[in-house]
């Protein structure tokens, strides 16, 4: 098997019976293709028969592939490029049998991880992020709104349904004039995207990101240039949209074009308007609320995915600020 520390390559054949090998290979065998640019295994196909010639390892984790992909055309008679990835991802861990509940929580997949739902209402939002072409997504800090968010605009992107990102915040603290800030029009507006930026550079090799916002196929601009256009065929996401005016937030609202979807992120508990009554997504709870294909999903403190601390904090500043309520309404008693 080894010649001066080299693994030699094996061949090795599969019959895959009773399974409709067109679905299975893709159209002009592009399953095929997506399989292979995990591997550096060779793999090619005669009938009924695929044939892989690659190390030992490879070859053990592809054979747990097509089976699993196997199972897959027989039990839904399709298959999807995230069925794929998905099993792809599940076979290099060791792992092989598919659930439903596998692939309905998987987002996107990268050449090394699967963004997928780790909490209840993670899982909640993405169920609901696919069925609606507006959804609200509210709730504390850490709890991924923004990540799975983009992880989504990321997915329909990669998958064609859509032609362009559209990603944007409110810079409230510059008062989204930003003219007297330093720098040309990328400097002053890093601050306040950055958290976009990195979201989309966990999600995609650096070249490719650029070459999409070169093109502007991606974008990440402040709300306030959102004003006055019409987006078909995009995925955007209003990031921070506690931040937002009720005017604001319908303008954003009113921008989508057709087959064009939109997320709006926030939370109501860190508004940094002068007069928080004026958010935007305080009043859109209400305004909004029973129109078909508009959603709303809540996170909650048990959804939060960053260090174990954030949660043990978020928990200490609401006894903090229940604590000082009860005594502001006990003075004003008196």
């Amino acid at each position: 098997m080894e010649d001066d520390g080299k693994v030699t390559a094996i061949e090795k054949k599969i019959k895959l019976t009773n399974v409709d090998m067109m679905t299975l290979l893709g159209v002009n065998d592009q399953n095929i293709s997506l399989i292979e640019s995990y591997f550096t295994t060779t793999i090619s196909v005669r009938g009924e028969n695929i044939l892989l010639k690659g190390t030992p390892e490879e070859i053990e984790i592809l054979e747990k592939v097509f089976n699993e992909l196997a199972f897959l055309v027989n039990k839904n008679r399709q298959l999807t490029q995230q069925d794929i990835e998905l099993v792809i991802q599940l076979a290099k861990n060791g792992k092989e049998v598919v659930s439903d509940n596998d692939i309905d929580s998987a987002v996107l997949f990268t050449k090394n991880d699967v963004i997928k739902a780790k909490t209840p209402g993670q899982f909640e939002f993405i169920k609901v992020a696919r069925k609606n072409d507006i959804v609200f997504a509210i709730g504390p800090a850490g709890t991924g709104k923004t990540y799975l968010s983009v992880a989504l605009a990321v997915a329909a992107f990669k998958n064609h349904l859509v032609n362009k990102i559209v990603l944007c915040r409110p810079a409230v603290e510059a008062g989204e004039s930003l003219g007297f800030l330093p720098g040309d029009f990328r400097e002053k507006i890093d601050p306040y995207l950055r958290p976009l930026y990195d979201a989309l550079e966990d999600m995609m090799p650096y070249e490719k990101l650029k070459y999409y916002l070169e093109r502007n196929q991606i974008e990440i601009v402040p709300l306030a240039y959102m004003r006055g256009r019409t987006l078909n065929n995009s995925f955007v996401i209003l990031d921070e949209a506690q931040n937002a005016t009720a005017l604001q937030m319908k303008m954003f609202l009113t921008r989508l074009g057709a087959n064009s979807k939109a997320i709006i992120t926030g939370d109501v508990t860190q508004i940094d308007l002068p007069n928080k009554k004026d958010s935007g997504l305080v009043q859109a709870q209400s305004i909004l609320a029973g129109i078909d294909g508009v959603a709303f999903v809540y996170f909650t403190k048990q959804d939060v995915v960053r260090h174990k601390l954030v949660k043990d904090i978020l928990n200490a500043y609401e006894k903090y600020h229940n604590g000082n309520l009860e005594n502001q309404n006990s003075e004003d008693k008196k």
